[in-house]
């Protein structure tokens, strides 16, 4: 094996990662997947001349260690393709190809991806997406968005049904672009980047900018204070207790279940709100810095948050307990939605998707960061795939949300003083930040130059992975399932468009 180990939140030199013959970066890579703890959390293309440079990250979840390695391709040419052998490649080999013209031979889905401005074909144009068709008298399909009746983001769902009865269902993104990623080097300010990194997927505002700036204090060789570390983890907890129970909420309207849809979404606001009480934002925005913070947390905030989980925690209990208890609404979420353990672990799923198919897939646990390291974290695993196991997943998580909370409450670190100025970024260089946001798995990747200038910047939400979880489970299952089956996975148009 010819790759470079580093861990998670480290930066290596540029140079450190070998750069192997296509071949043999082929078959390294699909062979380190065909072990269970190993997954990839980022591949992805950098130009560099006339040429491709593609990096693969593969984390090992066992070890905690991260292999990096690359290879150098040419867009004019044709390479065999690693989802051919290991489909959890497929969709990063689709953004490369429509990023950079890079032909591949033997991928089972090469479509378009993302239609992003900087595609390389400017004739494949989102309205030509090329749908899989079945031809058949018996079969019909069901064409869903990309404009819905709620307020969701733009996304279409192309149904192949058999009466009522889904066969088959492809879901074509790229409706919105931002250009993020090109940002990132066109805004040369920290606190601009800090901005786009709270932008990327507005639901996940802490686990975004926790990614960055873990990743920007290691190019700068920056340790943060205790009081930092303190700060992001409770902001990351605080983030997915909010959501989870607004997304039980969600979940219990598209089965018509009025009471709990009131309930959770009555208890999601004081969780939120708490966020406006501490930086001034209801979503965390401008609160997690790299090398400082604005808004250090205080004593008194701790009683504050302790009063608000004191309230919600006694309803939340009692709503859970109706909720699923529920026939009704257990018969709409059991054996619904169906995910395979199997499938899962096939297309590289991460966060909740994982978890809930019996992959003990959390980043707090296989590369711990920040408070992480203290809490000794244990992810919860369900053995079903289906709608039920992912709100007994939530259920789960924000009971341990909310004693993970109180645990950090007990000892609220000081103030560390001054704001520290940051180093510039190390030069021709290569760093990686994982972090678990709600949703599942977040990676950023930067690449530095010449005195450290950033020359690329590579962002992946967990959504990434997902879609397809959300396409497999509605097989077989009514259309009028779709909602719950879609609503259970909850994930982001804007953090796959980018």
């Amino acid at each position: 094996m010819k790759y470079h180990s580093i861990k998670n939140n480290e930066t290596c030199p540029l140079s450190a990662i070998p750069e192997l013959g296509y071949d043999a970066f082929l078959a390294q890579n699909t062979g380190l997947l065909a072990k269970l703890e190993n997954h990839v959390v980022s591949y992805f293309g950098v130009p560099e001349g006339e040429a491709v440079r593609v990096f693969s990250c593969i984390a090992n979840d066992a070890t905690a260690e991260i292999y990096l390695s690359s290879t150098r391709m040419e867009p004019s040419k044709t390479y065999p393709s690693l989802s051919k052998h290991r489909l959890a490649f497929q969709k990063f080999e689709r953004e490369i190809h429509e990023n950079y013209g890079v032909g591949y031979s033997g991928h089972p889905w090469l479509k378009p991806l993302r239609f992003p401005f900087n595609r390389t074909d400017k004739a494949s144009q989102i309205a030509n997406y090329p749908f899989f068709r079945i031809e058949s008298e018996e079969l019909h399909e069901v064409g869903v968005g990309p404009i819905h009746a709620g307020i969701i983001e733009p996304g279409h769902f192309r149904f192949i049904c058999n009466g009522e009865q889904i066969w088959h269902l492809e879901i074509q993104l790229g409706f919105q672009h931002r250009g993020v990623e090109a940002l990132f080097l066109q805004k040369e300010k920290l606190l601009q980047r800090h901005t786009l990194a709270e932008g990327i997927a507005g639901d996940t505002v802490a686990g975004h900018t926790t990614a960055f700036v873990n990743l920007w204090e290691s190019l700068a060789g920056f340790q943060p204070g205790e009081d930092l570390r303190f700060a992001r983890t409770l902001a990351l907890e605080l983030e997915r207790l909010a959501v989870h129970t607004g997304d039980l909420s969600a979940m219990c309207t598209d089965v018509a279940y009025q009471l709990g849809s009131a309930v959770f979404g009555r208890l999601r606001t004081p969780l939120i709100n708490f966020f406006q009480e501490w930086c001034g934002n209801r979503f965390a925005k401008g609160l997690i810095r790299a090398g400082y913070s604005n808004f250090p947390f205080t004593p008194e905030l701790g009683d504050r948050l302790r009063q608000i989980l004191d309230a919600y925690e006694p309803d939340y209990l009692e709503m859970c307990r109706k909720t699923f208890t529920l026939p009704s609404v257990q018969a709409r979420f059991e054996r619904t939605g169906v995910v395979s353990e199997e499938d899962a672990w096939s297309f590289g799923a991460v966060g909740m998707a994982a978890r809930t198919s019996c992959i003990a897939r959390d980043v707090r646990a296989s590369h711990p960061h920040d408070g992480y390291l203290q809490l000794a974290h244990k992810p919860v695993v369900k053995h079903h795939g289906d709608v039920y196991s992912r709100a007994q997943m939530r259920r789960q998580e924000i009971r341990q949300s909310l004693g993970y909370i109180r645990q950090l409450l007990e000892k609220i670190p000081a103030p560390s003083g001054n704001r520290m100025a940051l180093h510039a970024p190390a030069a021709n260089a290569f760093s990686l930040s994982l972090v678990e946001g709600w949703r599942g798995e977040i990676c950023h990747c930067a690449i530095t130059g010449p005195g450290g200038k950033l020359q690329h910047y590579k962002v992946k939400d967990p959504s990434f992975h997902n879609w397809l979880a959300v396409a497999m489970s509605v097989r077989n299952n009514e259309i009028s399932d779709f909602p719950i089956c879609n609503k259970s996975f909850d994930l982001s148009y804007c953090g796959h468009d980018l």
